[in-house]
């Protein structure tokens, strides 16, 4: 792919990925209030946010594909972002333990003066986790920048996670081969 991509994130996960598809990318960063309106269903949060981002790239830009994400965890009809604490973080993965939850990801393709929007949406089943999995978990990984406190391929994910239903990058945080197909159709 010769279009020149900024990819708007600062997640390692979605910068590897872009990489792992042998597409050239730059990553531009912006700060972007992601809050959203009441009454919006997940995917429907997921793409908003990632519109948002995409949207702080109006002016700036001709010739290349600005590419935003969002990813979400939902749960029970709860929304769980990003954890503010270790507490907050224990209480979202003793939330998961043992139950199914979704991931949503959003994404946004600004391109010529276009949003194309769309997201996917994943199944992720967890087995019982202890205290004590998630506590080391937590204070070992840290998991402040990722929605639900985990990563699929952190250790919680590889030891926690008994089946998915859906895309694997999705829950990873970009569902490469929606983006793949959506970029293809723009640049021909």
């Amino acid at each position: 792919m010769n279009q020149k991509i900024i990819l708007a994130s600062k997640s390692p996960r979605r910068q590897e990925l872009l990489k792992l598809m042998d597409i050239d990318f730059r990553v531009v960063l912006k700060e972007v209030d992601e809050s959203y309106p009441d009454g919006l269903s997940p995917a429907e949060i997921a793409v908003y946010i990632a519109s948002k981002k995409a949207e702080a790239f109006d002016e700036e830009v001709n010739d290349e594909i600005v590419l935003t994400a969002d990813t979400i965890v939902a749960i029970d009809g709860l929304i769980l972002g990003k954890p503010e604490s270790r507490e907050h973080a224990i209480e979202m993965l003793q939330r998961l333990s043992g139950k199914v939850h979704e991931v949503y990801t959003g994404v946004c393709l600004f391109y010529k003066g276009e949003y194309n929007k769309f997201y996917d949406r994943s199944e992720v089943f967890f087995r019982q986790l202890t205290d004590e999995e998630i506590i080391s978990y937590v204070d070992e990984y840290e998991p402040y920048d990722k929605a639900g406190s985990y990563g699929i391929q952190q250790r919680i994910g590889l030891i926690g996670i008994e089946r998915i239903n859906g895309s694997y990058t999705n829950v990873v945080g970009l569902p490469t081969e929606k983006v793949y197909q959506q970029l293809k159709r723009l640049v021909q």
